[in-house]
């Protein structure tokens, strides 16, 4: 299930509060961290994003 664009352009990292790029088409579905350093995986979930580190993987 995708996640609203209207969404995706007001979430950031939580790590480190980069723009998030939407991959909810792919499979796992996952809004990724545009930030070279940063690059953690956020799982999404019924539509609904899991902005938690500790539940985020290394992309």
């Amino acid at each position: 299930m995708p996640v609203e664009a209207s969404l995706i352009q007001i979430l950031a990292c939580p790590a480190c509060h980069a723009p998030l790029e939407d991959r909810t088409a792919d499979e796992p579905a996952e809004l990724i961290c545009t930030s070279a350093d940063c690059g953690l995986a956020y799982p999404v979930r019924d539509g609904i994003p899991v902005l938690l580190v500790d539940e985020a993987r290394h992309a």
